[in-house]
C-alpha cells in the first residue's frame, strides 16, 4: 500500500512539473518529505511489533484501568495478605510446632511468586532502574529479601517479611480511591509547607531534652543508678516528655520528683504544638479555597514511574513524557 502511494505521488508530481516547471524544486522537496515520513512510519511499525507484548504486560502490571490490570492487582493484594498472615501465624509457637512445614512451603511459594512478579516489573518497565530505585521498587525488593537471607542468617529474619504490608498501599490506586489520594496529597502539602516551623519545634525539644538530662544527672546521679550518665538521663527525659512513662527509671529525691513533674506538664503542652501547626495550615488551605477537587487515574508514567495524573492527561505532569 505504501509503495503504491509513493508511486502515485511520483506520477502526480511529474504531471504537475510538466505544466509548471517552476514548481520542480518544491515538488521534489515535498516528495522527499512524504517518502521519508512513510518510511519512518513503516520502520516505527516494524519496531513496535516486538515490543507489543511488553506494552501489554506493562498495562496489566503497572495500571489498573483495564479489567486485566485490576484483576492482577486484586489477586496480588490477596496474595500479600495471605503471605503476611502466614508470617504472623508462624510466629505463634503452638502453630509453628504443628504446621511448621506447611508454613515454610507457603512462605517459599509466596516468595517465588513475588520474585517472578518483581522480575516481570523490571522486564516490562521502559526504564528499569527508575522502577528499581522508586519507592514501590524498593518495597517490592525488600519484601522478597528476608526469605532468601535465611540461608545466611537465622530463620527469625524471615519474619521481617511483614514489610510486605507496605505493598498494600497500592489498594488506594487499584480501587480508585481518588478522594483518599487527594486527601493524602493535601496532608503532605500541609506538612511540607510547615516544615520550617516543625524543624524549629523539634530543635527546641532536643535542646530541652539535653538540658533536662544534664539536670537530672546532676540531681539524681550520686544516689540513683538510673541517672548515672547524661545519655541515660536523656532517655528518661524523652520517655517522660512524650508521656510514655515506662517506669523502669524514676527519680527518688524530692528535687528530682519536682523536676519530673515540671517535665510531665511541659510534655503535655509540647504534644499539641505540631498538631496545631499542621491543623492551622490545613484550615488556611480550606479557607483560601486552594483545596484540590481533582481525581487521579491509575496510570503510571513509563519514563519516571510516577502516578497521580489527571483523567484527561496525555503527557506526564512530572517529566512531560507521553503516557
Amino acid at each position: 500500500m505504501q509503495k503504491w502511494l509513493v508511486t502515485r505521488i511520483r506520477l502526480t508530481s511529474k504531471r504537475i512539473i510538466a505544466h509548471n516547471p517552476l514548481s520542480q524544486m518544491q515538488t521534489a522537496y515535498s516528495n522527499q518529505v512524504i517518502e521519508s515520513s512513510l518510511m519512518s512510519e513503516s520502520n516505527a511499525t516494524q519496531e513496535k511489533k516486538p515490543l507489543a507484548w511488553r506494552e501489554r504486560l506493562y498495562e496489566i502490571i503497572f495500571e489498573a484501568d483495564t479489567p486485566a490490570g485490576k484483576a492482577f492487582d486484586v489477586i496480588l493484594l490477596i496474595a500479600i495478605l495471605l503471605s503476611i498472615l502466614v508470617i504472623m501465624l508462624e510466629s505463634v509457637e503452638s502453630f509453628d510446632l504443628h504446621f511448621g512445614k506447611e508454613f515454610t512451603i507457603a512462605e517459599w511459594f509466596f516468595t517465588i511468586l513475588f520474585t517472578i512478579e518483581y522480575g516481570a516489573r523490571i522486564l516490562c518497565a521502559r526504564r528499569p532502574l527508575r522502577y528499581v530505585f522508586s519507592f514501590y521498587g524498593i518495597v517490592d525488593f525488600l519484601s522478597i529479601l528476608p526469605t532468601y537471607l535465611i540461608f545466611l542468617e537465622s530463620e527469625e529474619i524471615q519474619r521481617l517479611g511483614v514489610i510486605r504490608a507496605l505493598r498494600l498501599l497500592r489498594a488506594f490506586r487499584i480501587f480508585k480511591l481518588g478522594h483518599m489520594l487527594s486527601g493524602a496529597a493535601e496532608l503532605r502539602a500541609a506538612i511540607w509547607a510547615t516544615r520550617s516551623k516543625i524543624t524549629v519545634f523539634l530543635a527546641t525539644v532536643v535542646i530541652a531534652v539535653v538540658i533536662e538530662g544534664a539536670a537530672l544527672n546532676l540531681i539524681e546521679g550520686p544516689e540513683n543508678p538510673g541517672f548515672s550518665s547524661i545519655p541515660q538521663s536523656m532517655y528518661w527525659a524523652i520517655v517522660t516528655m512524650t508521656t510514655v512513662g515506662y517506669g523502669d527509671v524514676t527519680p527518688i529525691t524530692p528535687l528530682g520528683k519536682c523536676f519530673a513533674a515540671v517535665i510531665m506538664i511541659l510534655g503535655y503542652s509540647l504534644i499539641i504544638v505540631p498538631t496545631g501547626i499542621v491543623t492551622a495550615e490545613l484550615s488556611h488551605t480550606y479557607s483560601s479555597g486552594k483545596r484540590s477537587s481533582k481525581h487521579f487515574t491509575t496510570q503510571v508514567c513509563p519514563e519516571c514511574m510516577k502516578e497521580g495524573h489527571d483523567p484527561d492527561a496525555t503527557f506526564c505532569k512530572f517529566c512531560g513524557s507521553r503516557l
